[in-house]
């Protein structure tokens, strides 16, 4: 039995709906993880390009996008354990360059920026209280990574009862072989997984 009719079989892999009022969230996207000078960055212009022509458009249609950005004090190293498994991590102090949105992406002045201390939006952030609140039933989910905090991200927003959709030219990683798996496993378990062009052409008919 191949690998793809194991899941079938199981009840994994059902599409999802897609609701009336979606938003999206674009995790992560900052200079610590898109500028290469830093270690904890990789290439990740062509998701980042990819993700700006989702959210001028999402915009257009009156769709929210909100930023997210990981940001520690000082006082908080060597306190949290994320911080002893991931020590790369210690660097993305707040106030600093690398926890700013890359100016790429093209962040606009009235986008809600979530500053975040785990891997999850939604972890003790106040994003499943604002999108509750914009009536937003649906998530469009893009950024970096995609095995850390996207699928973290992902995970959290089912769980907080929003439906989920991944663009997987939108997310980044910082080695292939993560990224596709993480892809697979969003795709047969919290959402679905499909490309910039489609959400685009969904975002359309929201266009007034």
């Amino acid at each position: 039995m191949s690998q793809e009719q194991v899941y079938k079989e199981a009840g994994f892999g059902q599409p999802v709906p897609r609701g009336k009022s979606p938003a999206v969230i674009v995790v992560d996207f900052t200079y610590g993880f898109t500028d290469t000078r830093y270690p904890t960055a990789a290439d990740m212009k062509g998701p980042v390009a990819a993700t700006r022509r989702v959210t001028d458009l999402a915009r257009s249609a009156g769709i929210p996008v909100i930023y997210t950005t990981i940001s520690f004090e000082k006082g908080e190293l060597g306190k949290l354990p994320w911080l002893k498994k991931a020590s790369g991590m210690a660097a993305l102090i707040s106030g600093s360059r690398l926890v700013e949105i890359d100016e790429a992406t093209g962040i606009q002045p009235d986008d809600p920026i979530i500053v975040k201390k785990g891997a999850s939006a939604f972890f003790g952030s106040t994003l499943a209280a604002l999108l509750t609140g914009a009536g937003i039933d649906t998530v469009v989910v893009t950024g970096a990574t995609t095995s850390g905090c996207v699928r973290a991200t992902v995970v959290d927003a089912v769980q907080s009862g929003f439906n989920v959709l991944v663009p997987a030219d939108c997310c980044a990683d910082r080695a292939k072989p993560p990224h596709d798996a993480s892809l697979y496993d969003i795709s047969q378990k919290y959402g679905d997984v499909t490309g910039a062009a489609d959400i685009m052409k969904w975002f359309e008919t929201f266009l007034r």
